[in-house]
């Protein structure tokens, strides 16, 4: 039998009410299946042989429970005859067509002891369940298919957060399972208005994802794009969170992340909060959150939970960090190069003296460290575990201080470089961190060509292409951009957090009417 797919890679055959049929289609499409399990199953009846099939993939469900909750009841359970003699005839039954039916209703409401499990009319959703780790039945005369859920997909355990770290609050964050992230972020938000839309993507990896949002609070229109740019494009697999934010951004030629991902769960369902919308996609252990702004990737999660002057010291550390990533080593060369009268004199004399012996030009000095510690950067990623940190700690300092004494670099340059590594570990969110370290080698070429005329020239299109931004309808520099749409709300949580009890209004995300969300109750405004 030859198997018809569709441009979408789905299955063009209909379930059969011949189960002869159906078993011959199954055998075809999961040949050199080693880990598909089938058994048919011949029950008497007072009706006749019945013929039941059950088909599942050893690996994906939890064995003991089908065999608990499915094949032990089919067969073995006693009730079977006063549950048959407790309905009609089987010559009554097709007298008015609703034999069939019936055999669907006594397994599904009397015999299979598992409360999650819903019927099938096409053979490519069956399928798609069973890849899912379902266990699908096929009954012999019924033209549907019985799906039950018997999922055990291999998983890790919840761990702590990897990239975003913190000294307070929860230390759960997001791993590979679907099910496990959504149920996270449910345990943070108990509200019946928190909705999860479902489908997927790929046609061959068939990837879940989950759309989760209040819906009281999420403007129709941003849910609406989201639905719309998701459903634009088609693509043989999406295998990680990361493969999907390509799609979703809008100028995928930028440098800067135009969505927003995190792996941890309190942060995700304070953007829910909020009336944004959080993407959960299965396999990945981040999710992305929907829209973004460029404040939002220098707030951390445990800014809520100190106290708002420490808070707002930190982000304006980060602030400043970023600027350090970004334009130390380009104004080191453009003043060194240009403009040396503007130094100090024995400041002068320290870079002279300590230049003395180098032979290379200052910006091959500078490009040869930067990228001596991006090699160490990526080298201590791919080595495993402690290996890594150390190669990251002992390789620096071995290294630069080999190269000082080699006379290849100079002791400032080592200073700079290392500041300027220092600085990007303290943005908060790593791939936007990435763009900062990208637009520094820019920096050192406008520098080492014009000067600080270029440096100004490199800011200038730098925040050009900013203010151009936009993250599904919002302004990517809000409120810098757009702050006079809603007063100073914007601003209460910016570079200045305000203290808890004065954010008294959601942020611009918020649908119309909803954007309250703090009120005193007594002893003060209602």
């Amino acid at each position: 039998m030859q198997i018809k797919y569709n441009r979408d890679n789905e299955l063009e055959l209909p379930i059969s009410k011949d189960l002869k049929t159906n078993i011959k289609v199954l055998d075809e499409i999961f040949t050199d299946w080693g880990d598909i399990v089938k058994k048919e199953f011949v029950l008497e009846r007072d009706e006749g042989p019945l013929s039941i099939y059950i088909i599942y993939i050893d690996g994906l469900t939890d064995n003991e429970m089908i065999e608990r909750t499915i094949t032990r009841p089919l067969i073995y359970e006693w009730r079977e005859n006063e549950l048959i003699q407790a309905q009609r005839t089987k010559k009554e039954s097709e007298a008015d067509g609703e034999y069939t039916k019936n055999i669907l209703k006594r397994i599904l409401y009397y015999q299979v002891e598992t409360v999650d499990l819903a019927e099938k009319d096409t053979l490519m959703d069956s399928i798609g369940c069973m890849l899912n780790g379902d266990t699908i039945i096929f009954v012999d005369g019924v033209d549907k298919t019985l799906v039950l859920s018997t999922k055990k997909l291999p998983s890790r355990s919840i761990d702590s957060p990897k990239k975003e770290g913190g000294l307070k609050g929860p230390q759960d964050s997001f791993n590979e399972n679907f099910r496990t992230n959504t149920a996270l972020l449910r345990r943070r938000v108990k509200d019946p208005k928190m909705k999860e839309k479902q489908g997927f993507l790929g046609q061959r990896s068939r990837t879940v994802y989950g759309l989760m949002y209040l819906d009281d609070l999420v403007k129709p229109s941003l849910l609406e794009a989201i639905e719309k740019k998701l459903g634009e494009f088609s693509i043989d697999g999406i295998f990680d969170s990361g493969m999907l934010v390509h799609l979703l951004e809008e100028k995928w030629y930028s440098p800067f992340p135009q969505v927003q991902t995190t792996e941890r769960p309190d942060k995700a369902a304070s953007a829910i909060c909020e009336g944004r919308v959080v993407l959960v996609v299965d396999n990945s252990p981040e999710v992305i959150i929907l829209p973004t702004t460029f404040n939002t990737f220098f707030q951390a999660a445990d800014d809520y939970y100190n106290r708002f002057g420490v808070a707002t010291f930190a982000r304006l550390l980060r602030y400043l960090a970023a600027y350090i990533t970004v334009l130390l080593p380009g104004l080191y060369i453009a003043i060194t190069c240009y403009y040396p009268q503007i130094l100090p004199t024995e400041f002068l004399l320290a870079i002279v003296g300590a230049r003395s012996d180098v032979t290379f030009p200052i910006v091959v000095e500078v490009l040869l460290m930067e990228l001596l510690f991006e090699l160490l950067r990526e080298a201590g990623i791919r080595l495993p575990g402690q290996m890594g940190n150390t190669i990251g700690v002992v390789g620096g300092l071995i290294v630069g201080t080999a190269a000082v004494e080699a006379s290849l670099v100079s002791t400032i340059v080592v200073i700079v470089v290392a500041l300027t590594a220092i600085a990007s570990f303290a943005i908060p969110n790593e791939e936007f961190s990435s763009t900062f370290r990208l637009l520094k080698f820019l920096m050192i070429f406008l520098g080492a060509v014009w000067g600080l005329y270029g440096i100004m020239l490199g800011i200038l299109a730098i925040q050009i292409h900013l203010a151009s931004l936009e993250s599904f309808g919002i302004p990517y520099m809000l409120p810098m951009v757009s702050g006079s749409i809603d007063g100073d709300v914007e601003y209460q949580d910016f570079v200045w957090r305000k203290p808890i009890f004065t954010m008294r209004e959601r942020p611009l995300y918020t649908r119309e009417g909803q954007r309250i969300r703090f009120r005193r109750v007594k002893g003060g405004d209602k």
